[in-house]
């Protein structure tokens, strides 16, 4: 499995961020990532499985993210990566 970075770098990826809006008010919000609260995943799968190339899902933790890789996993995609918390996703961007 390929790591965050060179998820990443290949570009072709879209950010998902699955905290909660008030969430993003609180701590910030990365501009490019799209909000979809984990507790909306199955309404909104379609959405995601629409979205061409990988996707990278993240919360504050990285618990949430990892909850929203394995159900898309076990929905039979492979091209789903969980980029951690809020702050280690950002780290991630500021060092391509």
């Amino acid at each position: 499995m390929k790591s965050i970075e060179e998820v990443l770098k290949a570009g072709n990826y879209h950010l998902i961020d699955v905290r909660e809006p008030m969430e993003l008010e609180m701590d910030g919000n990365i501009e490019e990532a799209q909000n979809i609260p984990l507790g909306e995943l199955e309404e909104r799968k379609q959405e995601i499985v629409n979205l061409a190339g990988n996707k990278i899902f993240f919360c504050r933790s990285g618990n949430r993210s990892g909850k929203a890789m394995e159900y898309f996993k076990s929905e039979g995609m492979t091209d789903v990566y969980n980029g951690g918390g809020y702050n280690d996703m950002k780290q991630s961007l500021e060092n391509l």
